[in-house]
């Protein structure tokens, strides 16, 4: 093996940024792009990911004084190593390397190299943190809170009506007089809606993307809608897969409720969007909004916990568990590809159960003295 030519410094690889004038895409980026896109129907945001990544390794090699077909193990370790002494995390490297041998793995396949480089090279091992759940006590609490009118119309959340389209600009100053008739009619549909919000998240296990996607209505062009009268969620999940999951009676209640309400604020003879969740301005609601409205409502609901739509989706995933044990109809419900990514609720009703045991087992602490 030859002295490994100096690398020039590496950027922190914003997988959100840009890659920059200097970094035009290389055609081999782009075949693999659109035979991953076609050929495993990934989401337009993973795509995005990929693209960065293939575009920053394919930059940096340039900088090396490396062409893409002449890569080789040693010149990839390096950039490993710079990316973890820069700081990025081995979750974050893992995930960019990740990447790099799909397309490398494509390439060589392809005939475009005569080995994969990346074969034998591993990335630092990221630790797996266990998923953040909310106990059954405390998701109870949420899914049973109902927010009066006033606190609604007064304690508006900045930044809590963003949707697609839609201009946002709320104020953070508070009214200086009670709500009126109007105010509290919007409190009310909001109230309806976000119920809704909740009871899918938590009774469903749907993904925030699969939520804000869902229509009213079925139609060709849907990307998911709900069957009432069968009590279903049908839902385009990762890997563009339709699945089918059960929505409860309390969702199912919340949905007629919204439904009953959905139209009262998207103006007189105004078609709105067919989405099911909308902003005032009848646009679909974005994973943004919901974010911001759930943590609102969770805070206002008394939990302590900074709630999130992922970690009412992990609730549901543990508390199914725990009550059935059923891990290929977990699975199922989730939309997990593999039962592996299913598995980890396993681990958090392992610690829930240590827990109790280490509570209320009289063998569970040795007494001293």
């Amino acid at each position: 093996m030859g002295p490994i030519a100096p690398i020039a410094p590496i950027a922190p690889m914003d997988r959100g940024g840009s890659t920059g004038p200097d970094d035009p895409p290389h055609p081999w980026v782009q075949r693999y792009l659109d035979h991953v896109r076609f050929e495993k129907r990934l989401a337009a945001r993973t795509l995005t990911l990929y693209q960065l990544d293939l575009q920053k390794l394919a930059g940096n090699l340039r900088a090396m004084g490396v062409a893409l077909e002449s890569v080789q193990s040693h010149h990839l370790r390096a950039m490993i190593a710079q990316m973890h002494q820069g700081g990025r995390s081995a979750r974050g490297i893992a995930l960019i390397v990740s990447g790099w041998r799909g397309f490398l793995s494509w390439a060589h396949r392809e005939g475009l190299i005569t080995a994969n480089p990346l074969q034998g090279v591993k990335a630092p091992k990221a630790k797996k943190p266990l998923p953040k759940a909310l106990s059954v006590d405390q998701a109870v609490q949420l899914a049973n809170f109902h927010a009066p009118p006033k606190a609604l119309a007064e304690d508006q959340p900045a930044g809590s009506e963003i949707s697609s389209g839609a201009s946002n600009t709320v104020s953070n100053k508070a009214p200086n007089k009670a709500p009126n008739k109007a105010s509290i009619r919007l409190s009310n549909w909001l109230e309806a809606r976000d119920r809704l919000m909740v009871e899918l998240l938590y009774g469903s296990g749907l993904r925030v993307g699969e939520m804000t996607g869902l229509d009213a209505e079925p139609s060709k062009d849907a990307k998911g809608w709900i069957d009432l009268p069968s009590k279903t969620a049908h839902v385009l999940g990762k890997g563009s897969k339709f699945r089918s999951v059960p929505i409860g009676r309390e969702a199912a209640k919340a949905l007629a409720h919204w439904l009953s309400m959905r139209q009262a604020f998207q103006g007189k003879g105004k078609v709105g969007s067919n989405a099911l969740l909308t902003g005032r301005h009848g646009t679909r609601l974005t994973a943004q909004a919901i974010w911001a409205r759930l943590r609102g409502r969770a805070q206002a609901a008394g939990l302590s916990t900074p709630v999130h739509p992922h970690m009412l989706r992990h609730s549901f995933a543990s508390h199914l568990l725990q009550s059935s044990a059923d891990l290929r109809g977990v699975q199922e419900l989730l939309g997990h590809a593999n039962i592996s990514t299913t598995q980890v609720y396993t681990r958090l009703d392992y610690q829930h159960l240590a827990q109790i045991y280490d509570q209320a087992h009289p063998r569970a602490k040795r007494k001293i003295g």
